[in-house]
C-alpha cells in the first residue's frame, strides 16, 4: 500500500481512483465492509482504491476536552488499511484550515482535483466539510456535479453471539464502550480481531520480578485504548514477530498504593531457560487482549497477591488454550 502524507505526495500519474473517506479508528468490521466494497468497486473499474483519512482525529481539534480515546494509533490504522488490500492511503493533517472547507470545496480540492475519482464508496452516516455540513445526500449531489458515482454501504450489525445480531451497529464508539467495561471479547467481535495496545517496553519498579512474576511494562506513550483495570489473558508479540501467551495486568497496582496506571504483561512459557538473552526492554511490544480474568483488587500483603497471581497464570493458560481450540475449529470449517 502506498501512503501519501498530504496532497504533495500524490503522484500526478496516479490515474483513476475509487475513494472512501473516514477516520477509520480501529478499522473495525464496519470499516472493513466499506473497504471490501471499495476494493471490489476499484477492480471492476480498473482503478486504484484509495482510503482518505485524517491525523490527528478531528475531535482533538474541535473538542479536545472530550475527544475520545483512540482505539489505534496512526501506525496501527495504516497497517490495518494495508491488510485490507487498499492500494493507497492519503493521510491529511487535520487542522483549522482543512476544517474550514465547505463540503463542496473539500470534495473539489481533495477528491476531484487531487485523486480523480470515478466512484466514491461511503457509509450512509458519512459527514464531511465545515461543521459537518455534508452528508450522504450531499455527496450524491456532488457526484452528479463532478462526474463520480456514489456507492452507499449499509451499517454492519453487532454480533452478540454466534449467529445472533444486535440492533446496534458496529462502531468505534461501541467498541470504546466495551473496552471501558473490560469486555474485550465483545470488542474483538466488533473489530474482527483481538484489541491491542502497542508501545515500548520500559523499566518499571521490578515488583513483579521480586514476586516471581517478571513483567514487561509498556510506556505511558503506548498507542491504543487501554481497557478497564483488571487482569486479562492475551498475547504479546515482540519486534521479531515472536508471539507468546501472557497474563496482562492493567491498573495502578493498588496492593502497593500505586498511582500511575500501567499495562504490564507476564509472559507465560518464558524462554529464559533456553535463551539467556531473553529481554524485551526497549522493544516495541504488541499486547493483545483475549479475555478478562478479574477486576483489580488490593490484597493484604504480598503473600496473598502471589497466591492470586499463580491462579491468574493458570486461568490465563486455560482461556488461551480454549481460544486456540476455537481458532483451530474455525480454521477447519473454513477449509
Amino acid at each position: 500500500m502506498h501512503i501519501y502524507y498530504g496532497l504533495d505526495d500524490v503522484p500526478a500519474d496516479l490515474g483513476a481512483t475509487v475513494l472512501t473517506i473516514g477516520n477509520f479508528d480501529g478499522v473495525h468490521r464496519g470499516h472493513q465492509q466499506v473497504l471490501t466494497q471499495l476494493n471490489e468497486s476499484a477492480r471492476r473499474r480498473n482503478a486504484a482504491s484509495v482510503a482518505l483519512t485524517f491525523d490527528p482525529h478531528p475531535a482533538l481539534l474541535h473538542r479536545p476536552e472530550s475527544a475520545p480515546e483512540l482505539l489505534t494509533g496512526l501506525g496501527e490504522k495504516l497497517a490495518r488499511l494495508d491488510a485490507s488490500g487498499v492500494d493507497a492511503a492519503l493521510v491529511l493533517n487535520y487542522n483549522t484550515q482543512l476544517a474550514s472547507h465547505t463540503a463542496e470545496d473539500f470534495v473539489r480540492r481533495y477528491f476531484v482535483e487531487a485523486l480523480h475519482p470515478v466512484a466514491v464508496v461511503i457509509g450512509r452516516d458519512v459527514r464531511f466539510g465545515r461543521q459537518n455540513e455534508g452528508d450522504f445526500t450531499t455527496m450524491v449531489q456532488l457526484g452528479e456535479k463532478f462526474g463520480f458515482e456514489v456507492i452507499g454501504v449499509d451499517d454492519y450489525p453487532v454480533e452478540v453471539s454466534s449467529g445472533e445480531e444486535s440492533s446496534e451497529r458496529c462502531s468505534s464508539t461501541a467498541i470504546r464502550q466495551a473496552l471501558q467495561n473490560g469486555d474485550v471479547v465483545s470488542a474483538a467481535r466488533m473489530l474482527g480481531r483481538q484489541h491491542a495496545v502497542v508501545g515500548e517496553v520500559v523499566h518499571g519498579q521490578a515488583r513483579g520480578r521480586e514476586l516471581g512474576f517478571p513483567t514487561a511494562n509498556l510506556s505511558q506513550e503506548a498507542e491504543g485504548m487501554v481497557p478497564a483495570d483488571g487482569v486479562y489473558a492475551g498475547w504479546v508479540t515482540d519486534n521479531h514477530h515472536h508471539r507468546w501467551p501472557a497474563a496482562i495486568s492493567v491498573g495502578s497496582n493498588p496492593t502497593f498504593d500505586g498511582l500511575i496506571r500501567v499495562v504490564e504483561a507476564h509472559v507465560l512459557d518464558r524462554p529464559d531457560e533456553q535463551v539467556e538473552d531473553f529481554d524485551l526492554y526497549g522493544q516495541r511490544l504488541r499486547v493483545e487482549f483475549v479475555g478478562r480474568l478479574r477486576g483489580m483488587v488490593a490484597y493484604e500483603g504480598a503473600a496473598k497477591l502471589v497466591e492470586q497471581m499463580h491462579k491468574d497464570v493458570q486461568d490465563a493458560q486455560e482461556v488461551l488454550n480454549a481460544a486456540r481450540s476455537s481458532a483451530a475449529v474455525a480454521a477447519l470449517r473454513a477449509e
